[in-house]
């Protein structure tokens, strides 16, 4: 039986999809398979396998980089700037910025992830979340990194408001810190099922980056004069410290329930007993008031 022109048409068009669609999932799957290989144990990694897809993308950690650029490039190029290296009076009167006088505009303790102060500290934190935050939201999902994320976020501010009171802040250290924190402590633990040649490669790479950003963080903070904006170590401590502690648990429940893990509920505990602390130092304590 002979098909006509548009039969014909429509069968190859299928068969191109067919296809493209195997390509598509062959190349997933290659993708998956490295992720799992970097973020997992081995036990772990045929169950991560078994279920990985590319849908839906990582959106938590895209959306929050392309907001973070998005109002970098406001006070960049919309406001006056001297220069995009370091940006000055632009940011300073900003609305998202954490500033010691304004504490009580709650919102700044969260906001000030969204503003950073020039082109090497949007570029870094850029780099560094999104190398890091795209294959662990292809493992733990979004909603996963984002409470790890947001932890180490308040968390930096919050410390920052309490050992560097008169400092303002800004960028999205914090958080980047959160991730680097929850994934240095299961590449740890999980050394010697997590490849351990990739492992010492992991864990200098982690220790690298720290130490350089560290070392930039307190020169920022120490050596270099001026009003503008300083880089508060601080924040970054209290990033990492929190993805120490409530990352490492997040990032290690892969086959379990979250909310049924005891230690969960005692990083958690121990997390909010820090928050209410902070709380209560910047209502009747600090300095800047």
């Amino acid at each position: 039986m002979e098909m006509n022109p548009t039969e014909e048409e429509n069968e190859n068009l299928n068969e191109a999809r067919n296809k493209e669609s195997q390509q598509c999932c062959v190349w997933c799957q290659k993708m998956h398979t490295l992720v799992s290989n970097w973020m997992l144990p081995e036990d772990m990694r045929s169950r991560y396998l078994e279920r990985a897809t590319c849908f839906p993308p990582p959106i938590f950690i895209i959306s929050i980089s392309l907001a973070e650029l998005a109002i970098f490039i406001y006070y960049a190029v919309w406001k006056p700037q001297k220069q995009w290296i370091t940006l000055d009076t632009g940011i300073l009167e900003s609305p998202f910025i954490y500033r010691p006088d304004k504490r009580q505009e709650a919102w700044r303790f969260v906001s000030y992830m969204l503003v950073h102060a020039g082109v090497q500290h949007i570029i870094g934190n850029l780099v560094m979340q999104l190398i890091l935050g795209i294959p662990l939201e292809l493992v733990h999902k979004g909603h996963r990194v984002g409470l790890v994320y947001l932890a180490g976020v308040i968390a930096g501010s919050l410390a920052s408001s309490i050992f560097d009171p008169m400092l303002q802040l800004v960028g999205a250290s914090g958080g980047g810190y959160a991730l680097m924190g929850g994934y240095f402590m299961n590449a740890l633990v999980n050394f010697r099922q997590m490849v351990p040649l990739f492992g010492v490669f992991r864990l200098a790479f982690i220790l690298i980056i720290v130490g350089t950003d560290m070392g930039f963080a307190l020169y920022r903070r120490f050596l270099v004069g001026g009003d503008g904006l300083r880089v508060s170590f601080v924040a970054h401590i209290a990033g990492g410290l929190a993805g120490m502690t409530i990352g490492y648990v997040v990032f290690s429940c892969y086959n379990q329930k979250l909310l049924k893990d005891p230690r969960f509920w005692a990083s958690i505990l121990a997390y909010v007993s820090c928050v209410v602390f902070a709380i209560i130092f910047n209502i009747f304590l600090s300095p800047a008031t």
